[in-house]
């Protein structure tokens, strides 16, 4: 199987519904064998039910039970996943219309790259901008693309899952982890999601810049002069995409 999919969701029945909706992008190419995981943290309204409903359907699977939180629930993702690659697309993100042209080329990848490529950023009342995938040496600073364009190996998550110690960049941990241990970064172009700003990350512009530079440090072991510098930077670029999300 080429693709996993997997969905978190809590609380958010009309997410899991816009992200199953935006599947049939990759349904109407026949060249892409996918699978839909989706894990519910028991949210109690209607997803369960929903999923149920459609259990099968896109090859789905679902859990839905209590967590330690968004990154353990990706954890336990990971687990039942069986594709070449994963892909995260968390409740209310969803597949761009192009997306199955890009995806169609990851049968050509090695399972030992992570695949990039491009995402959509929705700051709402109509305001989006397109995150172009960056060069890999970008993983120093930050994601070279966005989380919902980052096509993982699933043989490298397996190895190297996501760590709950980092409480809003476990996936600037992961990646930076498997970066270090040999996974490279191979791009393709073309736009695969599009997603809200409206997460935890955006929110808590702070606490994403302290755990990015614990990784930094750690993981990647940067000088201390560009952890700082990079620190700096981030804090910047953060706090223009919190106002535009119009957070306080």
């Amino acid at each position: 199987m080429l693709l996993s999919v997997i969905t978190v969701a809590f609380r958010n029945y009309d997410g899991v519904v816009k992200t199953w909706q935006s599947l049939a992008h990759l349904a109407r190419d026949p060249r892409i064998e996918f699978e839909w995981i989706v894990v519910d943290g028991a949210s109690g309204d209607g997803t369960e039910e929903f999923l149920k409903k459609h259990n099968g359907e896109y090859r789905l699977r679902y859990v839905a039970e209590k967590d330690n939180g968004i990154y353990d629930a990706m954890n336990k993702g990971i687990a039942m996943a069986q594709g070449r690659f994963a892909l995260f697309l968390n409740s209310g993100d969803v597949f761009h219309p192009d997306a199955a042209e890009v995806v169609a080329q990851l049968a050509a990848k090695k399972n030992d790259a992570m695949v990039i490529a491009d995402a959509l950023l929705d700051f709402g009342d109509g305001h989006k901008r397109r995150r172009d995938a960056k060069p890999g040496w970008y993983i120093y600073h930050s994601l070279p693309a966005s989380h919902q364009a980052i096509f993982f190996p699933l043989s490298g998550l397996k190895k190297y899952p996501y760590d709950l110690q980092y409480r809003v960049s476990s996936d600037y941990a992961l990646t930076a982890r498997m970066y270090k241990a040999g996974y490279c970064f191979t791009r393709i172009k073309g736009l695969v999601s599009e997603f809200s700003m409206g997460g935890v990350s955006t929110s808590n512009n702070l606490q994403l810049c302290q755990d990015a530079r614990a990784v930094q440090r750690n993981i990647l072991r940067m000088p201390g002069v560009l952890t700082a510098l990079s620190y700096l930077l981030r804090l910047r670029t953060t706090g223009k995409a919190k106002a535009l999300y119009n957070k306080t």
